[in-house]
């Protein structure tokens, strides 16, 4: 198939664009491959055999392979996603992300807020994907302490518009 799109490499792997806009990407685990979709919840999978990357993706969807006879078996499926996909891509198809709600924010964090002058208005400030990194981030730990000195440790990234990740 002739997809008309280009390889480049981004994070470490092989990914392929369109007009610059991202479509799909290979990626390797130890003991399978993954054929991701950026914009994979706007795709139409009536089996239902794209998967989202994790617990807390919301947007891409995988089809993960480990053998080369599952590719085989899904070649036509492939086929349609990455049709799909550019299709979208170039009509424009954008996804709606969910706000992350200050009501599910942890107390602890809004207790620094509180405390320290224009985080709140710093950490509104970050794109949606972002303030829930942070959010999926601080949440995680299971004690109150933990929590208060992982958002501590970041209040200078925030105020810099960095997500907790980004380097």
């Amino acid at each position: 198939m002739h997809t008309g799109l280009t390889e480049c490499i981004k994070w470490g792997f092989p990914c392929y664009t369109d007009n610059g806009k991202n479509i799909t990407m290979i990626g390797a685990l130890k003991d399978a491959c993954v054929l991701s979709f950026f914009k994979g919840s706007l795709l139409s999978d009536p089996e239902g055999i794209l998967h989202k990357a994790g617990p807390n993706s919301e947007v891409a969807r995988i089809l993960k392979f480990s053998s080369t006879s599952e590719i085989e078996e899904y070649a036509a499926h492939i086929v349609s996603f990455i049709s799909q996909a550019i299709e979208l891509e170039r009509a424009g198809a954008t996804v709606e992300r969910a706000r992350p709600e200050q009501e599910n924010w942890p107390e602890e964090l809004e207790e620094v807020m509180q405390r320290v002058p224009n985080l709140r208005e710093a950490f509104l400030a970050l794109t949606p994907g972002r303030q829930r990194g942070y959010l999926i981030y601080f949440s995680s730990a299971k004690n109150a302490s933990t929590r208060i000195a992982r958002i501590e440790k970041y209040i200078d990234t925030i105020f810099k518009g960095k997500g907790w990740n980004d380097r």
